[in-house]
């Protein structure tokens, strides 16, 4: 039995309709919104700012903390409960490893960098969309950066590796779902969690539809930024 049409209709690349705005939330240093089909992200970035307690700072570089949080009413099935869970720190964790190979603290010692998602709404790709929209914030507050982060979630469902799955996809019995995240510019992935099996043959094919896809994001990824640092109409 093949999988011949995508429960929402796309063909087996095409993302979901996306959507990116930078400047989204007024008192952070930098904030964004980044959404994927009905997956929506919103980052917040505070920081470079002391860290405390003292006994954490590290006096050789700036850390970098994520947290991570899907809201109590934003997804498919129960109620998500309110306050920090064992996927959400992992999420975060993982979230920070995946950014941190763009960014250069060393010259913010003994300082945090604070980076806050929330998700109000998620239909899968949530950690993939978060990243997403962090790499934007963390842009907007002015952070040196190395390249920008993608991610994406690729599977395979049914003899169908699919790009950017929803949630009929992503819940699919004995499918397969891959959450990488990628830095454009040089082709490095800082970010592979995989649920599933897959062979190595179809794990080539996946890489070379994630590059593909992750291009395109960064293209939105971009005109959010530009268009909000653009220069008014009139101003030389």
């Amino acid at each position: 039995m093949g999988y011949e049409k995508r429960f929402d209709g796309r063909g087996v690349e095409e993302l979901r309709q996306m959507e990116a705005k930078v400047g989204v939330v007024k008192n952070a240093d930098g904030s964004a919104m980044f959404k994927i089909g009905k997956t929506t992200a919103i980052a917040a970035v505070y920081g470079p700012r002391d860290l405390y307690p003292k006994f954490l700072q590290n006096p050789q570089t700036g850390i970098l903390r994520v947290d991570y949080n899907m809201l109590p009413f934003s997804g498919h099935g129960e109620r998500v409960r309110p306050g920090g869970s064992r996927r959400s720190k992992e999420i975060s964790m993982v979230m920070a490893n995946a950014l941190l190979p763009v960014l250069d603290l060393k010259e913010w010692p003994n300082a945090v960098v604070d980076v806050f998602v929330d998700l109000p709404q998620t239909d899968a790709g949530t950690r993939c969309a978060a990243l997403c929209a962090a790499s934007m914030a963390l842009a907007d507050a002015g952070l040196l950066m190395k390249d920008m982060v993608t991610a994406i979630a690729i599977g395979k469902v049914e003899d169908k590796i699919v790009v950017d799955l929803n949630y009929e996809e992503d819940s699919y019995e004995h499918g397969s779902d891959i959450a990488i995240a990628m830095l454009p510019g040089t082709g490095k992935i800082t970010l592979l969690q995989m649920d599933g099996q897959i062979t190595p043959e179809d794990l080539k094919e996946v890489f070379a539809k994630a590059e593909t896809a992750c291009k395109k994001i960064l293209e939105v990824q971009k005109t959010a930024l530009k268009e909000k640092f653009k220069k008014p109409e009139g101003i030389a």
